[in-house]
């Protein structure tokens, strides 16, 4: 796995929420990735029946878009790639936690729970710094010369 990719998925597993949606309806909501202990390559999210995006994908993969803004991972992306639903029960049973149970009055075995699955293809990022110490470092460095802050840097990371 290249560095910027590793980098990407390393800041993701910080990442509380982000905005998912397909690309065609234009509309994102606010979603948790989660990502498998051994880095799949894949993002998942759980969520449950009825909503926009399970009603979404249900005849199939569709293109999507994931949106992260996160000054506490450092990570701002734009994700493309697909999205479908996922009927995998072990990944599901890997990825549960109280924080899905919450949402759910049935817990694990509630019918409406769904797993979805997101393959990044391209992701445009910032990778941001995380020390607060750095960023004031930089600050104070650039008013002093002149010169910009180093705060982070921009890539593409194809998948």
């Amino acid at each position: 796995m290249s560095d910027d990719k590793q980098e990407f998925f390393d800041r993701l597993d910080k990442v509380q929420a982000g905005m998912l949606g397909l690309t065609k309806d234009g509309e994102t909501v606010p979603m948790a990735p989660q990502l498998r202990k051994d880095q799949d390559g894949k993002i998942w999210f759980i969520t449950a029946q009825g909503t926009d995006l399970v009603q979404g994908v249900a005849a199939g993969p569709q293109e999507a878009r994931l949106v992260v803004a996160d000054s506490e991972s450092g990570l701002y992306a734009n994700v493309e790639g697909k999205l479908s639903l996922s009927h995998d029960p072990d990944v599901l049973d890997e990825l549960w936690s109280p924080m899905a149970a919450a949402w759910f009055e049935d817990d694990r075995k509630d019918p409406d729970v769904r797993l979805l699955c997101f393959e990044p293809s391209f992701a445009a990022c910032w990778f941001n710094t995380t020390s607060g110490v750095k960023f004031l470092y930089e600050i104070a460095k650039a008013n002093l010369s002149d010169t910009q802050p180093d705060t982070g840097r921009k890539t593409e990371v194809r998948f």
